[in-house]
Order: structure tokens, then sequence, then C-alpha cells
């Protein structure tokens, strides 16, 4: 085999061979970010099917702010967010860090929103509430497959007047 004819076919089987590759962990860690914010960009459009091509049909939210809430699909997850939409519609999510490593997504940021409908037991009070947020979603495939998420529910019902402020101890 000619020099030039082994050099052609030695740079068209490396080409087959990366090109046939999966992506770095580096890589797969960055396109899920890249997941997680198109989802929450979705999710503060108020465009929950979005969510269908980010997220996986038997996804799973664990919450223990929202312990009865039971979220074990996809559609179950949009059923929560229509829900939500409708006690806060002007909720909005901004994320100050989100980290990915591996399969997970690490973030924490800020939920704010105005209660316009009842809230479980809870009526409307036409206040709005700022509270921290924070969580990890684990992915498959390239799909969120399960998150954990948490917030402070005291802060958030004082905040909507639901619950009285703590008493300030005088000094």
């Amino acid at each position: 085999m000619k020099p030039q004819i082994r050099l052609l076919a030695t740079g068209m089987a490396l080409l087959l061979f990366v090109a046939g590759c999966k992506p770095s962990a580096i890589q797969q860690a960055e396109e899920n970010k890249q997941v997680f914010l198109r989802s929450v960009d979705a999710i503060n459009s108020k465009n929950f099917e979005a969510l269908n091509d980010l997220g996986k049909p038997d996804f799973v939210r664990h919450c223990q702010a929202t312990p009865d809430v039971k979220v074990n699909s996809l559609e179950d997850f949009k059923k929560f967010l229509r829900q939500d939409s409708a006690t806060f519609p002007d909720s909005r999510m901004t994320f100050d860090h989100v980290v990915a490593e591996g399969n997970l997504v690490a973030f924490h940021g800020t939920y704010v929103g105005t209660q316009k409908g009842p809230m479980g037991p809870f009526p409307p009070s036409n206040k709005q509430m700022s509270v921290e947020i924070a969580g990890v979603q684990r992915f498959e495939n390239g799909k969120v497959a399960e998150m954990w998420v948490t917030w402070d529910n005291v802060a958030a019902l004082i905040q909507l007047g639901h619950l009285p402020p703590p008493i300030q101890e005088r000094k």
C-alpha cells in the first residue's frame, strides 16, 4: 500500500472511531447543565410541554417541603407545575449556582411569586414571597430522570402572611 493511501486510510479509521465515541464526562456534564437551563426557561415561560424533550417519562421528584405531593412521572410533574402556576401565576426561578458533574446537576437560586390562588389550606394572600431553593437533578441519556429539591416553607408562609413573623428578642 502506498504511504499516501495508508495515511488516508488511517485518518479515515481515526475519524470513524472518534465519530462513534460517546461524549466525554465533561461534555456530558455540560450538556446536562444546558438541559437543566432549558427546563428552567420552559418552566419560567409556563411552556410545560417543552419538558417532554428534556425529561424522562418516568421522572421522579423528591421534596421534603411538599411531602404529600407525589411526582412519579413527567406528567405528574407537569400537573404539579400547572397547579403551582395557578397559585403563583407570576412565579420565576433564577439560579446563582449551577454545577454539573457526571450525571448530576446541582443548583441553588431563588423562587419568587405572588400568591393569587389557594395553596393547600391557605387562601390567596396577594403577597409576594421570595425563597431560596436548592437541589440536584440526576440525568440518564441526556434527560432528567430524578430531582431532589427543597426550600424553607416557614419563610414562605411568613412572607405570604399565613404565619406570624418570629418574635424579635429585645436587647
